[in-house]
């Protein structure tokens, strides 16, 4: 293939995050090809928006495609991206890479030996913050990063209970394998992706089993507490190789402020990194003239970061070189620290990953 032009793209899974990853490739030139999905309404409503041709059958599908996008719930992703790489299927699957650690191990197996390659879908890795960050990083701007404390929380955000999002067999978790996961992601990545020694971590469902549960918002429609069987916080802390640390605050809802922020501590300068906003100060300290600090502010064009990972998705695509980022083994130490979460918090001690 030539350039994103040429890419034929299917998508498994055709609720929102589909059509808003479709209309991303679509304003690049991709053509959106297919889309399968178990409900018809959906494929139905797929292919009127898209006019894309839908299946009931997803190895149909690969007939006609280059690549999928994979974003159905977390349990059917090991189905349907195991499937494409042993047809030769390119998948963009969204985060997280499976609902499990032996589910995400198993993906991990295939992609090893396929000649397609599977990239997750780590969208917050693409915020231009975010690549300005890891770009000073590599350049030693920052020198050593020892301890990235990183936050994502919000007041009242439940997904609607009921929904898969608040199911442990359909999702594999709560708050931290739909949110934390992004929080987890983004820290081992600023730091290089050190390898982890140990987890410590509690979990705790505090508001989504509350019959009186007060809400301002929900994803979803409220079902009521029988079908809440996850968690709605965690606290964790992780021990990482050479010293390296990350704590980390993950909570669907809270009585306090809402944040997506991390704290990057390095010994040559740190960072305060807001997600939420697009902003990002680098914060040093220097001698020169008169001993002071020094907060320089970072700004960027501020581009929609979905947009810029679809983009290097069918860059690779195209050029047929399985991409450098977001990879599944990046993916699986991911899902390897919220493994250890939630048996850390299910045992009381702390998790050994060595």
């Amino acid at each position: 293939m030539n350039d994103l032009t040429d890419v034929r793209l299917g998508f498994v899974g055709l609720g929102n995050i589909a059509h808003l990853h479709a209309d991303e490739v679509r304003d690049l030139g991709t053509t959106v090809t297919a889309g399968t999905d178990v409900d018809a309404d959906a494929r139905e409503d797929f292919a009127a928006a898209y006019d894309a041709d839908v299946f009931e059958d997803v190895s149909e599908m690969f007939e006609h495609v280059d690549a999928i996008v994979v974003s159905t719930p977390n349990r059917f992703h090991e189905e349907y991206v195991v499937s494409a790489l042993e047809a030769g299927i390119d998948v963009l699957v969204e985060k997280p890479l499976a609902h499990s650690l032996e589910s995400a191990e198993r993906i991990a197996d295939v992609a090893a030996n396929s000649d397609a390659f599977c990239m997750v879908g780590f969208h917050n890795r693409f915020r231009a913050p975010v690549q300005v960050l890891d770009e000073y990083r590599e350049h030693g701007e920052l020198g050593t990063v020892s301890h990235v404390e990183a936050d994502y929380i919000r007041r009242r955000g439940i997904p609607g209970r009921g929904s898969w999002f608040t199911r442990k067999a359909v999702s594999g978790g709560g708050a931290v394998i739909d949110i934390g996961t992004h929080a987890i992601d983004i820290g081992l990545h600023l730091m290089g992706f050190p390898d982890v020694e140990e987890v410590s971590a509690t979990t705790r469902a505090q508001f989504g089993e509350e019959d009186d549960y007060t809400y301002l918002n929900m994803w979803g429609l409220d079902q009521g507490v029988d079908g809440f069987d996850v968690e709605d916080s965690a606290t964790a802390f992780v021990r990482c190789a050479d010293g390296k640390t990350l704590s980390l605050e993950v909570a669907w809802a809270s009585n306090r402020y809402p944040s997506q922020e991390l704290v990057v501590r390095g010994d040559e300068a740190g960072a305060h990194l807001d997600m939420a906003a697009d902003s990002l100060t680098v914060l040093d300290t220097s001698a020169a003239g008169e001993s002071h600090h020094r907060d320089t502010e970072i700004v960027t064009d501020g581009e929609e970061a979905h947009g810029t990972e679809q983009e290097y998705f069918l860059e690779h695509v195209a050029s047929g070189e399985a991409p450098e980022m977001n990879t599944v083994e990046q993916g699986l130490a991911v899902q390897r620290v919220m493994d250890a979460i939630y048996r850390s918090s299910e045992t009381g001690e702390a998790v050994s990953l060595d």
